[in-house]
């Protein structure tokens, strides 16, 4: 018998990349943003190569009935600096943000769980996410995943 030392490195052509459709209806956002950071990773797959793009793509639908837990409607700020000019700086509550874009609340959770490197500006475009319930990937027979 003899036994190997090597490991299988896959890539984002060896690897079996699917899509997972799911409903955000009343889910937590750090909850649904770590799950979606996982599957676009491919960390709940065998195969899981951390330098390389193994994961899926994944489709969110029903952004808009994302739910905040505690105080954090109110107090979560996110910030950004239009210009970026001197005193330019502008916030924006996650109230606001629910109200005005759910698409970028659920965008900017996920990003930010994302390493920070070149592989994830290549892992954040397969993140589809969308306001209402129905989405333009039906093609692509997304699997539905339930998350808790």
């Amino acid at each position: 018998m003899k036994l190997t030392k090597t490991t299988k490195q896959f890539n984002n052509v060896t690897a079996n990349q699917g899509w997972v459709l799911i409903d955000a209806d009343n889910k937590a956002l750090g909850r649904l943003a770590t799950r979606v950071t996982e599957i676009l990773r491919g960390k709940n797959k065998p195969q899981f190569t951390p330098n390389n793009d193994c994961g899926d793509f994944v489709v969110i639908i029903n952004a808009d009935k994302i739910k905040l837990t505690g105080a954090k409607a109110d107090k979560k700020m996110y910030f950004r600096n239009p210009g970026g000019y001197m005193g330019g700086l502008k916030k924006t509550s996650a109230k606001d943000l629910l109200a005005k874009k759910p698409e970028a609340l659920i965008f900017s959770a996920v990003k930010s769980m994302l390493p920070k490197n070149k592989l994830s500006d290549q892992l954040i475009t397969k993140l589809k996410v969308y306001s209402g319930d129905q989405h333009p990937h039906q093609a692509q027979k997304p699997i539905t995943e339930e998350i808790k």
